[in-house]
């Protein structure tokens, strides 16, 4: 019997697009939790123009 999993994300963090110039927050937010060894990435959610911080969790 074969075993499926489902690659799922999971938003750590949002933060609103219209930042200060050469403001990054959501960058740095992301390569924290990189740091503490959590795959994150930063994502542009243009529905509701955010940039979203997202993980990579697999459920079964």
């Amino acid at each position: 019997m074969a075993t499926t999993s489902t690659q799922t994300r999971t938003v750590l963090e949002r933060f609103p697009a219209g930042g200060p110039r050469g403001s990054w927050p959501a960058e740095e937010f992301a390569a924290n939790q990189r740091a503490q060894g959590t795959n994150a990435q930063v994502v542009m959610d243009l529905r509701t123009d955010q940039f979203l911080v997202v993980t990579d969790t697999t459920t079964e």
